[in-house]
């Protein structure tokens, strides 16, 4: 009995340890690439793909994670109401879900109830933290519908302009660029604004985009090129609302947001103009739409944590068609062409104490979360702190292959003005001119190794 004693212990020392440890990072001939987000990626191809919570939450997580998906899906409705109260006067969007449907990418449509591209205003110039300075009467946002009784700031009218192309081999392709105009304008605005238009983005991974170290992050970054490649990402600093700090970018299409929960508040205040604890002032305040209640913050804490855990905790779908030969042909072109210089590959979270589901996790999210020059093309001419007018953030590929499954038809770029894979590669230019040069020379049978690479992401 003693000895069956002394085994059994062992053996739940060992599984304890392997619990702790599960984690932990894989050994290089053990890793399955189909683990984007390392034990937190889930086998699910539908269009509900980006809708799973962490495959590890457990308990009382698992209830604040339930209770956030069904504020993210709740609409909001004016005050004063008995629940979910505090929309407006002047918004974007009555539901977090109604701009990222199905928690993915949205629709680049303005004034329906689907829309999910709003835009940023602001006049030259830095605030006092070094960001973008606010138009009187707008704010730093344009909110263009607004609550009974009140008006909408503006009305955003999107127009394309379609050119056809063609590859090196002949094959054809279509670009279509979009211009942005205002009318409708509640109030005077100032000449020489600066708009930039940004789309709803998917919202898998972000907590373990956030759990990557800063120092990782700012080991890739090589604003003066040193090594040559024409690649010079460099980190975005933002002054953060949360810790009233400047504090490293990670969130949003310039990396202009330093946290999860810094993105949720936002969120709530700009786009249905809803008050919180973090950001307690009406984005209308001052302006006419001011609805001069006495209600703030409008959001209670409990329900702001439980939408940042739920945004924390979606898990990333697996890769697929992993061992395909053409998808590996694809991979191998992607690599050699430089995309990976800075869709890199690979990180490995840090160790999260309160959290162990996000620690030491090997992801792959195709992204180096720095801003780098894209070019004339794609540039909104807006400062946003550190990243300029021409610089994005390297948007994560991860889930990339599943936008049309999860949102069709799908949309990508910052505006969403690419229709398909392909229109996004070729809208690259700046420090990303000569990889996209590179698949444009491809042949079509390369060109379409790589689509299926990207589409197994």
């Amino acid at each position: 009995m003693k000895k069956l004693k002394v085994i059994g212990l062992l053996t739940i020392a060992v599984l304890l340890l392997v619990k702790c440890q599960k984690s932990a990072v894989f050994p290089n001939n053990e890793y399955n690439d189909q683990l984007s987000g390392g034990s937190e990626t889930v086998f699910d191809a539908t269009s509900q793909a980006f809708g799973n919570m962490f495959p590890e939450l457990t308990g009382y997580d698992v209830h604040v994670h339930t209770l956030g998906d069904l504020t993210f899906n709740q609409s909001f409705v004016t005050a004063p109401a008995i629940i979910h109260s505090g929309l407006g006067p002047i918004f974007n969007n009555t539901a977090c879900t109604n701009c990222h449907h199905n928690d993915g990418i949205g629709l680049p449509t303005a004034g329906d109830s689907q829309s999910s591209l709003l835009l940023r205003i602001s006049l030259p110039g830095e605030d006092a933290h070094g960001g973008p300075v606010a138009v009187p009467g707008y704010g730093l946002q344009l909110q263009d519908k607004a609550v009974f009784g009140k008006l909408p700031e503006c009305k955003v009218n999107i127009t394309y302009i379609t050119q056809v192309l063609a590859f090196a081999d002949g094959e054809q392709y279509e670009l279509r660029a979009p211009t942005y105009t205002l009318s409708n304008l509640y109030t005077a605005m100032p000449a020489g604004y600066l708009l930039s238009p940004r789309l709803a983005p998917p919202m898998i991974g972000l907590g373990l985009l956030e759990a990557i170290p800063e120092s990782e992050i700012v080991a890739g970054a090589d604003p003066n090129d040193a090594n040559g490649d024409g690649i010079k990402g460099h980190a975005n600093y933002v002054w953060d609302a949360v810790t009233q700090t400047r504090q490293l970018g990670r969130f949003g299409w310039k990396a202009n947001t330093a946290s999860i929960l810094t993105q949720v508040a936002t969120a709530f205040n700009q786009d249905m103009g809803i008050t919180s604890s973090v950001l307690p002032v009406e984005n209308s305040f001052g302006q006419s739409q001011y609805d001069g209640l006495t209600d703030d913050p409008e959001l209670p804490d409990s329900l702001l944590n439980s939408v940042k855990f739920y945004a924390q905790t979606l898990a990333v779908p697996a890769r697929r068609n992993t061992t395909d030969a053409t998808v590996k042909r694809g991979e191998t072109l992607f690599i050699s062409m430089k995309c990976v210089n800075c869709h890199k590959q690979t990180f490995t979270t840090g160790v999260d104490v309160a959290r162990p589901y996000l620690s030491n996790q090997v992801i792959h999210p195709y992204t180096d979360m720095l801003v780098h020059d894209m070019g004339p093309g794609l540039a909104d001419n807006r400062p946003d702190f550190l990243a300029s007018g021409t610089e994005w953030r390297t948007a994560p590929l991860w889930g990339l292959g599943l936008y049309t499954m999860v949102n069709s038809p799908g949309y990508f770029l910052h505006d969403g003005r690419a229709r398909t894979i392909t229109e996004a590669i070729m809208w690259h230019g700046g420090e990303a001119e000569k990889s996209k040069t590179n698949f444009s020379n491809l042949s079509s049978t390369d060109r379409a190794a790589v689509l299926k690479f990207l589409q197994s992401l």
